[in-house]
């Protein structure tokens, strides 16, 4: 008599106790996918009318940004922070020309997107308000987490990151870390190499991250 037998325990509970165990299963998978289903109807209540924040074409997240509207098959609407939290940064490197980036972004056969370039003499374009996700990292969890900041220029060229650059770009991102309360440190200002699953290499390696961190830090106390 094996060892299930030995405590009374024939076919018959073997199938009752595995029939138990399948429906606990079953309901369990249920009772999971309803809390996920809760999650996202949580996150879609925006789009019921007068819900939404209101928004007008052309509004800026960063004063002194310009603005060029990427095509909207290229990032998705949403109403962060409230839907998703805001809680990185994501620098890149276009590996481009500016206008040739602007053009890539306005083109819905693109599939991808930032919400912001800044150029080589520190102009910032913004092209995604920062309320909806653009399609910039490569990975969904990142794009619904992050604000994406594109610099124009090539990860092999140094010469690429101008000081003028740095400086725009570190405004840009401490403001961004003061509007969610972003620490301004490597957890959360992070490179799109550095993305889960991202096969991209940029910034690269002339990219001074020592020097980009202090000055967004500098920049976050003088703005008290």
């Amino acid at each position: 008599m094996d060892r299930e037998g030995a405590k009374g325990g024939g076919p018959a509970r073997r199938a009752g106790r595995t029939r138990r165990a399948v429906l606990l299963g079953g309901l369990g998978v249920v009772a999971a996918a309803a809390v996920a289903g809760r999650e996202e109807i949580g996150r879609a209540w925006w789009l019921l009318p007068g819900v939404a924040k209101p928004r007008k074409e052309g509004e800026l997240d960063h004063a002194g940004a310009g603005w060029t509207a990427a095509s909207p098959a290229n990032w998705r609407r949403a109403d962060r922070p409230d839907d998703y939290r805001v809680d990185r940064i994501v620098v890149h490197v276009t590996q481009g020309g500016f206008a040739s980036s602007v053009d890539a972004f306005k083109n819905p056969w693109h599939k991808a997107s930032a919400h912001y370039i800044v150029r080589q003499d520190g102009h910032v374009e913004q092209m995604v308000r920062e309320l909806d996700v653009a399609f910039h990292a490569g990975n969904r969890s990142m794009n619904e987490r992050s604000v994406g900041i594109e610099h124009v220029g090539f990860v092999d060229r140094p010469q690429d990151f101008t000081d003028a650059m740095y400086a725009a770009s570190a405004r840009l991102t401490a403001d961004v870390c003061r509007r969610y309360g972003i620490p301004a440190d490597r957890t959360h200002l992070v490179g799109h190499s550095e993305v889960p699953g991202a096969d991209h290499t940029d910034p690269g390696p002339h990219w001074d991250w020592n020097r980009y961190v202090r000055m967004v830090g500098e920049e976050l106390k003088a703005a008290g």
